[in-house]
């Protein structure tokens, strides 16, 4: 952890457990996520659909990275590398917005409306900031 505060051992352990219970939590959500989005997306031909799937993917291995990170004796020696890992990510999906965009002004194809796309930013909506604070909550 960044901060130079000291916790006691048990309130170490308790932490730990709802780090990793909050990691597995966002993943299982985010793999359905982007499961569902990427699929969806494809067959609507809806560019914003692919990236919100292609988002759960980074938010995948973000999480992924910060649970290696976690799995460690002292999270602080891996922090470095967890975040490079989030970084690559994200320049990743800045990639493919900036080569879709460049497709969608010269005219290349026009998505279908979908519900299940609606449906799943909907759930999103409510999941993802529970999710988050609790995120925020465990440190």
């Amino acid at each position: 952890m960044a901060q130079d505060i000291a916790l006691s051992v048990p309130r170490r352990r308790v932490l730990s457990r709802r780090i990793r219970f909050f990691v597995a939590a966002t993943i299982t959500y985010n793999v359905v996520e982007a499961v569902i989005a990427l699929a969806e997306g494809a067959r609507v031909s809806s560019a914003a659909l692919l990236g919100f799937g292609l988002d759960s993917v980074i938010e995948v291995s973000s999480a992924a990275a910060v649970a290696w990170q976690f799995a460690g004796r002292d999270p602080d020696v891996r922090e470095k590398t967890a975040l490079r890992v989030i970084a690559m990510s994200f320049f990743g999906l800045a990639a493919y917005v900036s080569c879709d965009s460049v497709r969608a002004l010269v005219g290349h194809g026009e998505a279908e409306p979908s519900r299940i796309g609606i449906a799943l930013a909907a759930v999103s909506l409510a999941v993802m900031p529970v999710l988050s604070w609790a995120h925020t909550a465990c440190r």
